[in-house]
């Protein structure tokens, strides 16, 4: 039997988001780029069945989302269920231990996972991160202090910096 997870295209004024949950937790919030389509091919291989829907997690997520986005909530409280390897999942919760409005290099990242030559593998950790934003992938920067890489594109990466740094500064 295939496990379920609901799934909900949340638009906003920054890019649709592709939402997903089941009773676990949130599994999924992705902007929906041309990676959508390719997101949900994966989740059936890996044995998940997607419905579209909602659910009370879903629209939680979407609440707390629109407060984000309007400059009004620093912290997401939402129960988080990813899927991802032993690697990903420690780099995925060291992610939520940056502070809002900060910023840190994949260098740094990997030497507080405890390997500081990984760079590279957390970066693609980093990329493969299905909770997009509120496990705050964006805030990871290049050694040179320039914008590189993020699924949704760095104009996205970019407006949720500038979101994030004008709710810091207040």
């Amino acid at each position: 039997m295939k496990d379920i997870i609901t799934t909900r295209l949340y638009p906003t004024s920054h890019g649709d988001i592709w939402l997903g949950a089941d009773d676990e937790g949130l599994r999924l919030c992705k902007w929906a780029t041309e990676s959508y389509l390719s997101c949900r091919s994966k989740a059936s291989r890996d044995g998940l069945q997607l419905i579209d829907g909602s659910n009370p997690i879903i629209d939680d997520a979407v609440s707390q989302l629109e407060e984000f986005f309007c400059r009004k909530r620093k912290e997401f409280k939402l129960q988080l269920a990813p899927y991802g390897t032993e690697f990903q999942m420690k780099v995925w919760q060291e992610l939520m231990s940056i502070p809002y409005g900060t910023t840190i290099t994949y260098g740094e990242l990997a030497r507080r996972i405890g390997n500081a030559k990984a760079s590279r593998a957390v970066a693609m950790a980093c990329h493969n991160n299905p909770i997009s934003i509120i496990i705050p992938c964006h805030r990871v920067i290049g050694s040179n202090g320039k914008l590189t890489g993020y699924a949704g594109g760095l104009d996205k990466k970019a407006a949720l910096l500038d979101i994030e740094n004008n709710l810091f500064n207040k």
